[in-house]
């Protein structure tokens, strides 16, 4: 082999795996869906839309002319008052009380049924009830928060300790583990992968608490600036405001699961191991 031929071999070697890297990444799917989206909504927008129905570059120029707006980020920082303390709240509640019912079954006898409460009730409900309860101010708003979000958190922390291989913790007593060695070295480390799923759905959950509460009782932060604008007929400006929520949700989300994936990145590594 020449010269030549092996540096054009080495070339296309490597231009195999810049294309493989490409097609296993997620971002050129994600990013074909997106255009697709976008032309079908700009398409649609202009054959059947009217004032209420605006068209995908007439959102965007809306939603960059309300990043200059006071007013958004005004109502940004008041709603995510009650979002960031909502959901220090329910992973301050919800972490240790589902830790501590997955390790003891007899708790769980007691609770379990509030918790299947909680997972298939509506929260639309629950809003007048804290309302009349707490009174329209962010204590409600914090509260709805904490109830929407609290339930993903508490369930998967439970999952997490439950799927810890009871052959660990008998192997651990065997050589003479305490009950807090086995709670250190054992359950919380091995239930770690469910508590960032749990923390990662339970972002959402609180996003969405979050804005229902502000649509359905209280109009004030991100959910009153969307009954402003429906009831000036404003829809670019609408749609725009929801675009924003929905961004500020997914980049939470994506910052969720970047930590949950740099905190476990030990157990995919023992699933690859396992796996060969």
């Amino acid at each position: 082999m020449t010269v030549h031929q092996g540096a054009h071999q080495g070339r296309v070697v490597t231009a195999a795996a810049a294309r493989r890297r490409v097609l296993d990444a997620n971002w050129p799917y994600q990013l074909l869906t997106f255009v697709v989206f976008a032309t079908a909504w700009e398409l649609y927008a202009r054959e059947r839309g009217g004032l209420l129905l605006p068209g995908f570059a007439e959102t965007v120029l809306a939603t960059a002319g309300l990043l200059t707006d006071a007013e958004l980020w005004h109502a940004l920082y008041v709603s995510n008052q009650a979002l960031v303390l909502g959901f220090a709240l329910a992973l301050a509640v919800g972490v240790p009380a589902g830790i501590v019912l997955g390790r003891f079954r007899l708790l769980e006898r007691y609770t379990d049924v509030y918790l299947n409460i909680l997972l298939v009730t509506p929260m639309a409900a629950i809003i007048p009830l804290l309302v009349m309860s707490v009174g329209v101010g962010l204590t409600s708003r914090v509260l709805l928060v904490t109830v929407f979000s609290v339930v993903m958190v508490v369930v998967n922390c439970r999952a997490g300790v439950r799927q810890v291989d009871p052959s660990l913790i008998e192997m651990a007593r065997s050589f003479g583990a305490g009950e807090r060695q086995i709670w250190t070295r054992i359950l919380l480390p091995g239930a770690l992968p469910a508590v960032m799923t749990g923390v990662r759905l339970g972002i959402g959950r609180a996003v969405t608490g979050m804005v229902i509460v502000e649509l359905l009782m209280v109009s004030d932060g991100l959910g009153g600036l969307i009954l402003k604008y429906r009831g000036l007929l404003k829809a670019p400006q609408l749609y725009g405001s929801v675009l924003i929520i929905l961004a500020e949700a997914l980049l939470l989300i994506s910052l969720a699961g970047w930590g949950e994936r740099e905190l476990t990145r030990w157990a995919r590594t023992q699933t690859a191991g396992g796996t060969r």
